[in-house]
């Protein structure tokens, strides 16, 4: 209910200029907090020499984003261009043999770039999966693959494997297991959709031309097997009414991205406050609130702009890829709370969703969210925060449903039955601010600490209570009106156009 409500036009107004106040009140906290710190001796190692001209200095604590525009740029460049060239020649001239081709220039570039043992390790994981398919059984694909992908996160069988990559470089153990984990989440979907072949499996080279797609192999977005595989072996290549067009606008706009996180890194040092918790300790609770979301908005921007960048390759060769993630400003629902769509979809088809079913039991929801968490953390690497925050984000998930259940029992029902649809979308904005803030907390425990975790949550749910709790419960209200009133507008447009196609 209240989900095409509109509001009057004066409240809105209020709303954005609440959120607009803000959102500018606590970046200059947090911009003069940076400059203050600029020449601190606790962040020597996160803050180096940047723009002199302006007497800035950089952020650098993020290790991702410094290795993509520095010792991984010329590779990234070089590898994605030589592809694009390649798909390009293979699309005009044999369309219908592309993606062998494409199999072809990726398994050459992963043994130019981590060698031949690597890819035996790859082809053997390969192997062993695709034998395990052979028996078309399911709960034996799920054992074997959670076990390889094991064998990659958990000591001291990850290690073991990786000492068998001779040599060493900067960026080598991030391609190793980059690379590997993909690999064994794609041989999985392999696996999972073969069953759903009705007479015999695929290729051996079916799995191949999958995994060996270099745009998607080091890291990612995961693209389930039947999507892939449809896609590749269409032999008509047609473009849509202005795909050229987007493509280009969607390649200027994270060539944007990336010079705005530049400049955003010159002035706003986000990544390397949070590790002087003495100095943090100092700041505002306003300033304390922008900066713990700020890491968020961060951490989304850079998934956008990796997952942009190689979605913009795959849709060169006419591939339809998992969309970047929806943008953290955006969310105030758990549900949809992601930073990897590709990873997503593929715990939502092969886990949550095969065991949730239709997500109105509570019990198998909670089997689900619990199945899909376990996963999740295998996928990221078992260890104390992990465990933390895996924990914490399914108690959210299951809490976020028990609250809508109970909510629709049948009193509380018939009150919102009574209520005008203006005032039922106020009260679940003020729910959903809650979430908001209940999705900050839970997810700055893996992109920065614990201990600054607990201390943001101390400063605005004790130490800042009332006057900085409600200050800030009734802004994020704010904000999450503005984002219901955007999905208004977007259920309306896509209404139109659902009744237009209806019409022709």
């Amino acid at each position: 209910m209240g989900v095409k409500t509109m509001l009057p036009n004066y409240e809105l107004g209020v709303y954005a200029l609440v959120v607009t106040c803000a959102v500018v009140y606590s970046g200059s906290g947090i911009f003069e907090a940076s400059r203050d710190s600029m020449n601190r001796k606790a962040f020597r190692d996160g803050i180096k020499p940047g723009w002199h001209y302006f007497g800035r200095k950089m952020d650098v604590a993020d290790f991702e984003w410094v290795m993509w525009f520095t010792s991984f740029r010329n590779i990234i460049i070089f590898a994605l261009s030589g592809h694009v060239l390649f798909g390009k020649i293979c699309s005009m001239t044999v369309p219908q043999h592309r993606a062998v081709m494409y199999m072809v220039y990726g398994a050459l570039a992963v043994l130019g770039s981590m060698g031949l043992v690597y890819l035996m390790i790859i082809l053997s994981h390969c192997l062993v999966l695709y034998s395990v398919a052979l028996a078309k059984q399911k709960w034996l694909c799920y054992v074997a693959g959670l076990c390889c992908l094991a064998s990659f996160k958990v000591e001291p069988f990850g290690s073991w494997q990786s000492g068998f990559v001779t040599g060493a470089f900067d960026l080598q153990d991030v391609l190793f297991y980059g690379g590997s984990t993909f690999t064994i989440m794609r041989c999985m979907s392999f696996a999972l959709e073969s069953l759903e072949k009705k007479e015999g499996i695929y290729s051996i080279f079916d799995l191949l031309k999958y995994n060996f797609y270099l745009p998607f192999f080091f890291f990612g977005p995961v693209m389930t097997f039947d999507q892939f595989h449809a896609q590749v072996s269409t032999r008509e290549l047609r473009r849509k009414d202005d795909e050229l067009k987007n493509i280009r606008v969607s390649a200027l706009v994270h060539v944007g991205a990336i010079i705005a996180v530049d400049i955003f890194f010159h002035f706003f040092y986000i990544l390397t406050l949070p590790s002087d918790l003495k100095f943090v300790n100092r700041l505002s609770d306003w300033s304390l609130a922008g900066l713990a979301y700020s890491n968020l908005v961060y951490d989304w921007v850079k998934a956008a702009v990796m997952f942009g960048v190689i979605n913009t390759i795959a849709r060169l060769d006419h591939l339809d890829p998992p969309q970047p993630p929806k943008c953290i400003t955006m969310l105030y629902i758990f549900a949809e709370t992601h930073f990897d769509r590709g990873i997503n979809d593929w715990l939502c088809k092969y886990v949550y969703d095969h065991l949730g079913e239709n997500h109105d039991n509570i019990l198998k929801e909670l089997l689900a969210s619990v199945s899909t968490f376990a996963v999740t953390t295998l996928w990221l690497g078992p260890c104390d925060i992990v465990y933390i925050w895996s924990v914490a984000n399914c108690f959210g998930l299951n809490f976020e449903h028990w609250v809508q259940k109970f909510f629709q029992l049948g009193p509380f029902a018939k009150l919102e039955a009574k209520m005008s649809g203006a005032m039922s979308r106020r009260i679940r904005a003020a729910f959903g601010a809650v979430n908001f803030w209940a999705i900050v907390l839970y997810n700055i425990l893996a992109l920065n600490s614990l201990d600054f975790a607990l201390l943001v949550t101390k400063r605005l749910l004790v130490t800042g209570f009332p006057v900085s709790t409600l200050s800030i419960w009734f802004i994020t209200y704010c904000g999450v009106q503005l984002i219901k009133e955007r999905e208004r507008i977007l259920a309306l447009e896509e209404e139109e156009r659902s009744d237009k196609a209806k019409v022709e």
